[in-house]
């Protein structure tokens, strides 16, 4: 009966996101067959709407299960995701105003488009195209892992789960990219406030209700003492993660996406100023991987899950084994479409770079219609794609998924916000540089995984264990600024003498 009640509220709360997601084409109407208007929402979008939707870029599958599992299965060196996105937003802040200036007078639609006018190379733009498409995949993966964990414990009385999640799953992702296709960044941003008011609300009672029912953290704690500090040897290792997946935050297609679809630079200044209270929430969400230890009904379920899988399940099953059944329908309808939503901008996103700034490049003449179409379609089709991502990772380190990205899209690092500032660089050195850089990163998360399942990001340096992503971002700025400046001093040097 309580499996009956959640599933029920879960169907009724799911229409009315459905409803919202095709209402999107009546909101601050304009002509979907353009992209400006599909892709950006025609830039209408005020500071708190923008808050919403980048912030569903936030509070993700990410926050409710990748982060959660982490602290859950290894302890303290995941809550670098609290200082991550603190220190994200500050970025943010600085670079999205003068790239949204740019691409406003200029009328780009993506982070590459400025790459291509900038350094007018044809090779340099497909490449970090490319890039953003490749690093984009295991992130929408990451979502469809959360989502699965939550149809996996709603349905966990059933017989056949895994046909029924599956079947769930694919009925969703068809339902997302009905109404994304028709109608763009509106119905996600329609839904994006949806979900954000729900996790909210999700957040706000389990912070509360779990500790005064179950002992709090004190028990939490005392039941993983370890948890209660970070063990000096993964220090560099907490530092590099949390460093390196700032920067990457404003690097991926679909924040750039979500930034350039305000309405002024002042507005989405005032936007970045308002996110910090998703970091916030995230921070609290992290504790939900600790406060699980103090609940033994929560426990007792995680048990009798594979190790592969039982980190991934901490979040669901904390909340159905201290919520009403009403209430866990309506947190998981909540972190379901905290799933959906960012799926659904990252795969636009993904679909502009490639119709727009690697197709374009071979047939430039391409119509506004056209293009606008065949970006709707691949946008369908990258959400199934990513699919297969998800058997690349156990579920438990889901957030690898979050991480392999991020070491991919450092990469447009001195492309995209060095190139802001500095124009002096090189493009051919860019290119070497993102080679090399690209190379260094896969081989060694490779290595370090044996050549199998992708569970590891970090390698071991004489400075302690260091995230990857350091180490290829090193290589590819180094020869950027080599390549850029020191032919450039050889020149000076032999002019002047």
């Amino acid at each position: 009966m309580n499996t009956i009640i959640s599933i029920a509220v879960f169907l009724f709360l799911f229409i009315i996101f459905i409803y919202l997601g095709f209402s999107g084409k009546n909101f601050r109407p304009g002509d979907l067959n353009n992209m400006h208007e599909w892709a950006l929402g025609g830039q209408k979008l005020g500071t708190f709407l923008a808050w919403f939707l980048i912030g569903a870029d936030v509070f993700t599958a990410y926050t409710f299960i990748a982060v959660p599992s982490g602290i859950f299965a290894a302890g303290s060196l995941f809550f670098f995701a609290v200082p991550y996105v603190a220190v994200a937003f500050a970025i943010a802040m600085i670079v999205m105003p003068k790239l949204f200036v740019v691409s406003k007078e200029k009328g780009y639609i993506t982070g590459v488009d400025f790459v291509k006018d900038a350094f007018n190379s044809k090779t340099l733009t497909i490449l970090i195209a490319l890039t953003g498409v490749v690093a984009e995949l295991p992130y929408i993966a990451l979502q469809v892992i959360g989502m699965r964990a939550i149809l996996t414990s709603m349905l966990m009385p059933f017989s056949g789960i895994k046909t029924i999640s599956d079947i769930a799953l694919i009925i969703s992702f068809i339902i997302l990219a009905a109404f994304t296709y028709t109608t763009g960044l509106r119905g996600i941003t329609l839904t994006a406030v949806m979900k954000d008011v729900i996790i909210f609300a999700t957040v706000i009672v389990i912070i509360i209700a779990v500790p005064l029912m179950h002992g709090g953290f004190h028990a939490a704690f005392k039941a993983k003492p370890v948890y209660s500090m970070l063990p000096p040897n993964f220090a560099a290792a907490y530092l590099s993660f949390f460093i390196m997946s700032a920067f990457a935050l404003f690097l991926y297609p679909h924040a750039i996406n979500g930034s350039l679809s305000s309405e002024s630079a002042k507005k989405l200044r005032k936007t970045s100023a308002l996110l910090p209270i998703y970091a916030i929430g995230l921070a609290l969400i992290a504790l939900f991987g600790i406060l699980v230890y103090a609940v033994k009904p929560a426990m007792s379920i995680l048990d009798k899950f594979p190790p592969s899988i039982r980190g991934a399940m901490v979040v669901p099953t904390l909340i159905q084994s201290t919520m009403p059944p009403w209430f866990t329908g309506f947190a998981f309808l909540g972190i379901f479409i905290g799933g959906l939503v960012p799926a659904a901008i990252m795969a636009m996103a993904s679909a502009n770079l490639l119709v727009r700034n690697v197709y374009k490049e071979f047939k430039p003449n391409l119509s506004p219609e056209a293009e606008t179409k065949m970006a709707k379609w691949l946008a369908v089709v990258f959400k199934f794609v990513a699919l297969g991502f998800v058997f690349a990772v156990p579920a438990t380190f889901a957030i690898s998924l979050q991480l392999l990205g991020g070491i991919i899209i450092l990469q447009t690092l001195p492309a995209i916000f060095m190139g802001l500032y500095m124009k002096s660089l090189n493009k051919n050195a860019l290119i070497l540089g993102w080679v090399l850089g690209m190379i260094t990163g896969i081989y060694f998360v490779e290595k370090v995984n044996n050549f199998g399942l992708i569970a590891k990001t970090l390698i071991s340096t004489p400075f302690g264990l260091i995230f990857i992503g350091v180490i290829a971002l090193a290589v590819n700025l180094a020869v950027v600024l080599i390549g850029s400046y020191i032919p450039k001093l050889f020149q000076s040097s032999i002019v002047n003498s």
